[in-house]
């Protein structure tokens, strides 16, 4: 989907979205092989859709960093975001993504706890 007029009166471009049913698989896997990301989303499956602007996340990256970041989570559909006033809002497109790449969002999201118990010994971070 691509939104291409911003609301709040054009002070800057819209985001341009990808469809998951477009991203090839490595692409998503990228996106959320990052620490960064992985928290994005993370703090975004917790949120309730539009709830979130990007200046809200708890993130160790400066501005320009963290608007990569959301550009690269757009790019694998993983992430929808629209202007609302001076602020992007954002959405986790769970649902699409679900579609395209069953069970991978409900992987990222479980606690990491819960990931290292199922390695077992000897698996790196499996005690």
């Amino acid at each position: 989907m691509t939104d291409g007029t911003a609301a709040s009166g054009g002070h800057r471009a819209a985001p341009v979205h990808t469809h998951p049913d477009e991203v090839p698989v490595l692409v998503a896997l990228s996106a959320l092989a990052d620490p960064v990301r992985i928290q994005l989303v993370r703090e975004l499956a917790g949120s309730a859709d539009w709830t979130r602007a990007c200046g809200s996340f708890d993130v160790p990256v400066g501005k320009a960093a963290l608007s990569h970041h959301f550009s690269v989570l757009r790019a694998a559909g993983l992430v929808e975001q629209r202007d609302v006033g001076p602020k992007r809002v954002n959405r986790l497109r769970r649902e699409e993504f679900d579609a395209r790449f069953p069970g991978l969002l409900a992987l990222v999201l479980r606690p990491d706890e819960d990931r290292r118990r199922e390695a077992g010994p000897g698996a790196p971070d499996g005690g």
